[in-house]
């Protein structure tokens, strides 16, 4: 995969690089790298050592959790200009989960011992990076209790708000993932999810066509996933 260059790599490849100082910047750009990875490309894989601080540049990744029988819980999807696997970076020395590139992508790295050297420098960084860290923690206990705690339309509202107002920001967007990963993001199987997405088209909710979809009435997908 080939590695990349660019004069503003700090700034593009670290929030709050305006919290560093020249020394920092000079010994990240000099140890930040940017690897291109296609879509489906494993970025790190469930169990596999961490290494690396991982950014990303541009693209869209997915972040799931393999089980046993094959079983995957699909915990986010991350967009451009976040980190990925800070949980495990700094709560364990292996991989909690795994990441996948669900669009081409672009994604930095840099070493996690030089990283962690300026952590214990910086204190201002080292504070809004634990924001992130506590940010992403308290996503998935909400992600989780959705789908341990809500019915089926509430879960299949909360995927399709996700995608238009947290990934997309538009009530008309097309779907990333197949239909059976939509439903391992909605913790059902693949029959339920098309046939609750079928519901909601024929109650006029959502319009879909393939893997488009529009939403029609946005206060109804709300309150089914208030409702659950």
């Amino acid at each position: 995969m080939p590695i990349l260059t660019d004069e503003n790599i700090v700034s593009q490849c670290l929030p709050f690089s305006h919290l560093l100082n020249d020394e920092q910047k000079e010994i990240i750009e000099k140890n930040i790298n940017v690897v291109k990875y296609k879509k489906k490309d494993v970025i790190f894989k469930q169990n596999t050592r961490t290494s690396h601080l991982i950014f990303i540049k541009s693209g869209l990744v997915k972040i799931f959790k393999e089980g046993k029988n094959d079983r995957v819980i699909i915990l986010k999807i991350s967009n451009p200009e976040s980190f990925i696997g800070l949980m495990s970076v700094f709560g364990d020395n292996l991989h909690q989960y795994s990441a996948e590139a669900i669009t081409d992508a672009e994604i930095c790295d840099l070493d996690l011992r030089l990283f962690k050297s300026i952590l214990l420098e910086n204190s201002n960084y080292s504070l809004n990076l634990l924001k992130i860290i506590s940010t992403e923690g308290l996503f998935i206990f909400d992600r989780l209790l959705g789908l341990s705690h809500k019915q089926l339309p509430g879960r299949i509202a909360d995927v399709i708000l996700y995608f238009s107002e947290d990934i997309f920001k538009t009530d008309n967007f097309v779907f990333p993932f197949t239909r059976k990963e939509l439903a391992d993001f909605a913790g059902t199987t693949k029959e339920s999810f098309i046939r609750t997405l079928t519901e909601f088209k024929n109650d006029k909710i959502i319009d879909i066509d393939g893997a488009n979809i529009s939403v029609n009435s946005k206060d109804i997908i709300k309150t089914l996933s208030e409702l659950g």
